[in-house]
């Protein structure tokens, strides 16, 4: 058996091999900025105190013999050791022909340490030391930050994998044999134990058991299965005893399938470039044209080489990216603080910032626009012998030895009605259509509409069928005495969600596993603009881009597994945070109230953070359009430069000016009170 365990783990590894490394890269480089910025977080300090900017601004002064080569040296390994990631970012990019952010950090630090290690040994100038070691610093945690996102959206294939047990019971010449997932073969005949997971799709060969297959097609309740039926790798059985064979199993699967749908979503949105990334870009370009064109303008007009250079090394300087670097970062931290005060927990940053864009939010029905859970909406008597508590006790004391989840909405109610439940006995279950037993020596039975229409028993008048109700009836001595309806409650913030989103031009829709009687009904009573009903998990994301196709910048809202290939699909994925782990995995934004209205709160959110981030943007490079000609020295004839000391202060003015905007981000309270209305 351990043998057998240990082969299995393996060969799980190999056949996630391409995911697993994917993931223990990222991870390899969370661990690797961190170490070099705690690193170089430390060396920064004495080159700090040492700046003779820093102690003219701070009113101090130290100095000693040799002070210079001690900064130097210990500038020198954090431009290697610290700078190293984004060093070898420029050679990457400039190979790839795609300079970016990269190429910009790299080009600065290297422009900085080169100019000041000349000075250090007797070009005349002010060496950028401090600037050196802070900026790298900055950029390394700022990377630490991306890297570890990276990894927690990675973690919703692995969290759809461990849907799957480790070990299947395979049936063989009489006898059960205990094997790993791996050497399950199409045609073999498993046996599923009471509550187990469903190790692989095939079909029903003998026993009958009610599944729980929620987490994978969004039916609201357990689906009873008998011979012939199918059955899904993945879900989980009731308190049934069955025996499956095996149709799909390993990459053949139902769930394989939608960890591939979730893999190919999440890789396809991985590719949309960041507003920041093409900010850099530009003031790459600027800054490279720019400081060749001052170097080659001033050597040309005549001035030295010490006076050229140091204009072409102010240019790159004051195109540093601290301000670039932080712009969007800092008001990530900032929204996403206020924003989980306001139950929104944001993992995707670039999704949360176009929230603004949304024209289409798509609701999951089951777990999102209702409770998830059976509740008796009703109870009709047609029996006047009999009163409404009667009935349900009847009811429940059968319903007390099911497993069905109708069965114990009953019992449920019956208890919060302060209802003595009575014993049943000779308990039988009648297949596919009810129960029935002795119950205070009546012969009570609680059947499906089916089971009076086959039983020639005439259905009420008074028990009108309603969509998005379940109906069950109670037979006393074979007559019908009442009628129970229960429903999957809709949540009452749904309501207010759905007119909150319309009231600002967003259309709703709802995208379900349900049969179509029951999504049109919520449909209807909620006043969506339309449904798609008995969807399936691989159709659910066909119909986000159904949508997008159409124009629209669509929003998903889910909370189960059924909902990931959708959730990864659409622009912005929202789970609501009483679904699943994985639900919330595949998602960009987690509703930790699970309340729907938060969606608009959301947009709201994210409208100002765009905002915000623009504004940084634009301060962060557009400042240069004034400071890179002063740099340059294009007023040096009028007696106007810009030293390469002023340049550093304006540089880390602009970060100030950044941070302290960022700070000022907020949505007004009356905004969202307005929307939680």
């Amino acid at each position: 058996m351990n043998t057998k365990h240990s082969h299995n783990e393996d060969h799980k590894q190999h056949e996630n091999h391409e995911n697993y490394t994917h993931t223990q890269h990222h991870r390899m480089m969370i661990r690797d900025f961190r170490k070099r910025f705690y690193i170089t977080l430390v060396l920064s300090i004495p080159v700090l105190a040492l700046s003779e900017l820093i102690q003219r601004f701070l009113g101090y002064s130290f100095q000693f013999t040799g002070d210079g080569i001690l900064v130097f040296v210990i500038a020198t390994v954090i431009f290697i050791y610290g700078g190293w990631p984004f060093l070898k970012g420029l050679v990457d990019e400039l190979k790839s022909k795609a300079p970016g952010m990269m190429t910009l950090i790299g080009l600065a630090i290297t422009v900085a340490y080169a100019y000041s290690a000349a000075v250090t040994f007797g070009l005349q100038g002010t060496p950028f030391y401090w600037e050196l070691a802070t900026l790298i610093a900055i950029m390394l945690a700022g990377h630490w930050i991306e890297m570890t996102s990276i990894v927690s959206a990675s973690s919703a294939l692995e969290k759809l994998a461990q849907l799957m047990p480790s070990e299947a019971h395979r049936k063989k010449s009489g006898e059960t044999e205990d094997i790993p997932l791996t050497e399950i073969q199409k045609g073999d005949i498993l046996v599923i134990k009471p509550g187990e997971k469903i190790p692989s799709d095939g079909k029903v060969v003998r026993g009958r058991s009610y599944i729980d297959e929620s987490m994978l097609t969004g039916e609201s309740k357990p689906v009873g299965k008998a011979e012939g039926d199918q059955l899904i790798g993945g879900s989980i059985n009731g308190d049934g005893s069955i025996e499956l064979k095996v149709e799909g199993a390993g990459e053949d699967s139902y769930l394989s399938k939608v960890i591939t749908l979730v893999r190919e979503a999440q890789s396809a949105k991985s590719k949309t470039q960041a507003l920041s990334d093409r900010a850099a870009k530009w003031l790459t370009i600027v800054a490279l044209t720019v400081g060749a064109v001052t170097l080659a303008a001033w050597l040309i007009a005549g001035q030295g080489l010490q006076f050229s250079i140091a204009r072409m090394a102010t240019v790159m300087i004051i195109t540093c990216p601290h301000a670039l670097g932080l712009a969007i970062p800092l008001v990530v931290a900032q929204s996403t603080a206020k924003s989980a005060q306001n139950g929104l927990l944001i993992r995707n940053r670039t999704a949360f910032e176009n929230a603004r864009k949304i024209s289409t939010v798509v609701f999951d029905k089951t777990g999102t626009l209702t409770n998830g859970t059976f509740k008796v909406s009703s109870v009709d008597v047609h029996d006047k012998s009999y009163d409404k508590n009667t009935i349900l006790n009847f009811a429940a004391a059968l319903e007390g030895q099911s497993e069905h989840p109708v069965g114990k909405g009953i019992v449920a109610a019956a208890k919060e009605a302060g209802i003595s439940i009575g014993t049943a006995d000779d308990f039988k279950a009648i297949k596919g259509k009810g129960v029935q037993g002795s119950v205070e020596n009546k012969a009570i039975a609680v059947v499906s509409p089916g089971y009076l229409e086959e039983q020639n028993i005439e259905e009420p008048s008074g028990a009108a069928r309603h969509g998005g109700v379940t109906r069950v009836f109670v037979l006393v001595d074979n007559k019908v005495a009442g009628s129970i309806a229960l429903s999957d409650t809709i949540r009452p913030e749904s309501h207010q969600a759905i007119k909150a989103l319309q009231k600002r031009g967003i259309k709703c829709w709802m995208l379900t596993g349900d049969n179509r009687e029951t999504a049109e009904a919520v449909s209807k009573e909620l006043g969506m603009d339309g449904f798609f009903a008995e969807v399936l998990p691989d159709q659910k994301q066909e119909k986000i881009k159904e949508l997008q196709q159409q124009g629209e910048y669509v929003a998903m809202t889910g909370d189960g597994v059924n909902d990931s290939p959708a959730l990864a699909q659409a622009q912005i994925g929202i789970a609501v945070g009483s679904g699943t782990d994985i639900a919330a995995a595949s998602a960009d934004i987690v509703l930790v109230n699970s309340n729907p209205l938060d969606i608009t709160a959301l947009i709201l959110f994210g409208r100002a953070t765009y905002r915000k981030m623009v504004q940084n943007l634009i301060w962060a490079t557009g400042y240069n359009v004034i400071a890179i000609p002063l740099a340059s020295g294009v007023l040096y004839n009028a007696g106007t430069v810009l030293s390469p000391e002023v340049g550093a202060i304006l540089m880390s003015l602009s970060t100030v000016i950044v941070a302290i905007n960022a700070k000022l981000l907020r949505v007004k309270k009356e905004e969202l009170e307005e929307a939680r209305a």
